[in-house]
């Protein structure tokens, strides 16, 4: 016979149901018993009360006190004929019947029954102790005697006119009638208790319902290892992810999004109201496409940022927003470009340097040594690099010396010539590289993309860079005009800073597009660099159609320090004392 494995644990909400439904029975149970109790308890003691006013009324009635006086003064017992026919049997009997009590019994000083519902019982001795009542006490009683189980009073019965006790006069309401009372009672709390259980019960349902709803159906187990692993996850990527539920909240807000957005955790903020550029927001509007994805600018970074609907069995969770870093990658591409410009110009440059070693030995095999001395002091003057920058010199550090002279070259082949300005002046060295050249290069590529597209004859890109010391570290001021069309008519020059702005698709009707290959970021990020550290960008002159065209002027303090001295190195190597 096949042997069924291990039957499989209960579900958690199956298990959380089963529990509710016990607490709910157990607390209806006890609070049915103890309604019980507490009616059992109210009905003996008001049989008690009721028992200890019989118990009084008879035994002050002035004919029973003289009886009981007359047969207590007798010697002995009078036979128990006599005592059924007697005045004190046919008094108690009397209240007994009126009232309702289970008996009424009245003894002489010693306790023997005078009167006793049970006409056999007459002449003997109670089954109860009556020397509470016989010593002057009124006391009540629960307990069980001849007649069943009751609830008594007992009181003394005193000589007429006197403080002596003579007897004593005990009565009881049966037990059996309190219990009786009790279950005509019990009928509407087994009602309520019935109720109670059925309302716990559907709540019980209900609640088992919306935990399975909130838990997405998930065992605590597996809600533990999700959570584990999202705080591994979240925590551990260097992209920045942010959840937002199906009511419009954030949800998750990971560290990497809040360093990339410079902000604080937004978790448990309203989508709509938290402070994220409208261009992340809009990802997530109901007519978005999934696939669309697009670069911005925040907190001096480029971002690519995408969003996906999240659904779990076809209910909507809500969005997940990621966001990549792109600005390292895009400034490794800019360097990667120089790089490549210059090791371009360098090949040229070797050609170049062949044919001036092939003409200095024409000069010395031809026995002409002077010219030879004139030829090398030329090239001694000029170094034996040449960029295509008119004025270079007056770039005094060997970073930005290399930097234009890269833009130069790759500006002369696209036809446009990088001429420095007479009043550049730089004697400081540059401190903050990849923040000077991210603006700088941006500047010049607009300036060289402006030129090109231009109707001017002679295209052009003026650079002027001044170097001011302080002393917080230096600022540079850079000034790049060209001769492109301008701005265009009508554009505001506030408007060229927006994020997706790009005049890409040529001079004629410029405006915002939708930024695509890093496309409409460059002015933008240059402001947040150079606004970050204090300084600014902005347009000086809008330019006009024919040129000369725009002109931008950027400030970027704390980015120099010091003054190289003399003897500062060019890209050869060689000491050009300007």
């Amino acid at each position: 016979m096949q042997r069924s494995g291990p039957r499989p644990p209960l579900r958690f909400s199956t298990q959380t149901l089963l529990l509710q439904l016990g607490v709910v029975l157990l607390v209806v149970l006890l609070s049915a018993a103890v309604h019980a109790w507490l009616t059992y308890d109210r009905l003996g003691t008001e049989a008690e009360n009721q028992a200890l006013t019989l118990a009084r009324t008879v035994a002050s009635d002035p004919s029973v006190r003289t009886d009981v006086l007359a047969i207590s003064e007798q010697p002995g017992t009078p036979p128990a004929a006599e005592l059924r026919s007697g005045p004190l049997m046919a008094e108690a009997e009397s209240a007994r019947i009126r009232t309702g009590a289970l008996f009424v019994v009245i003894t002489d000083e010693t306790g023997l029954r005078l009167a006793h519902p049970d006409p056999e019982r007459l002449g003997e001795k109670v089954s109860t102790d009556p020397s509470d009542a016989l010593s002057g006490k009124e006391i009540t009683t629960r307990n069980t005697g001849t007649l069943g189980p009751s609830a008594g009073a007992k009181v003394p019965v005193y000589a007429p006119g006197t403080s002596t006790v003579v007897g004593e006069v005990s009565v009881g309401y049966s037990m059996e009638t309190v219990g009786q009372s009790v279950a005509r009672d019990i009928g509407p709390v087994a009602l309520t208790a019935a109720g109670a259980l059925l309302a716990g019960v559907l709540a019980s349902f209900l609640l088992r319902r919306r935990l399975q709803r909130l838990t997405l159906g998930l065992e605590p187990e597996e809600i533990s290892t999700l959570v584990h692993d999202q705080v591994a996850v979240l925590q551990g990527v260097d992209d920045g992810v942010v959840g937002v539920s199906a009511d419009g909240r954030i949800s998750v807000f990971n560290a990497a999004a809040q360093r990339l957005l410079g902000l604080p955790d937004l978790a448990g903020t309203l989508w709509a109201d938290a402070p994220v550029p409208d261009r992340l927001r809009s990802l997530t509007r109901p007519d978005a496409e999934e696939a669309d994805a697009l670069e911005l600018v925040s907190a001096g970074r480029v971002l690519v940022a995408s969003a996906r609907k999240a659904l779990h069995r076809n209910e909507d969770l809500g969005w997940v927003v990621m966001l990549r870093d792109r600005t390292e990658l895009q400034q490794l591409t800019r360097q990667l470009d120089a790089v490549g410009t210059m090791s371009t110009a360098l090949r040229a440059q070797r050609h170049e340097f062949a044919n001036q070693l092939h003409t200095i030995a024409g000069f010395m095999g031809m026995g002409q040594h002077q010219q030879a001395r004139e030829y090398l002091a030329r090239l001694a003057a000029t170094g034996p690099l040449k960029f295509p920058v008119d004025q270079a010199e007056l770039l005094q550090d060997p970073y930005l010396q290399a930097f234009v002279g890269a833009k130069g070259v790759e500006a002369d082949e696209r036809g446009v010539t990088l001429r420095i300005g007479p009043e550049t002046l730089v004697r400081g060295q540059v401190t903050e590289p990849q923040d000077v050249t991210t603006v700088l290069g941006n500047l010049i590529d607009n300036a060289v993309n402006a030129a090109v597209a231009g109707s001017a004859a002679d295209r052009w890109v003026e650079l002027e860079v001044l170097h001011e010391p302080d002393d917080g570290g230096g600022t540079l001021h850079i000034v790049v005009a060209d001769s492109g069309d301008g701005l265009g008519p009508g554009t505001d020059p506030e408007a060229v800073f927006a994020e997706g702005f790009t005049t890409a698709a040529g001079p004629v009707n410029p405006g915002p597009l939708r930024a695509s290959g890093g496309q409409g970021l460059g002015l933008a990020l240059a402001r947040q660099l150079a606004r970050r550290r204090g300084g600014d960008v902005r347009v000086l002159e809008p330019g006009s159609e024919g040129g000369p065209g725009a002109v931008f002027m950027a400030s970027l303090p704390r980015t120099t320090a010091g003054s190289p001295g003399n003897g500062v190195k060019d890209l050869a190597g060689k000491d050009n004392n300007a």
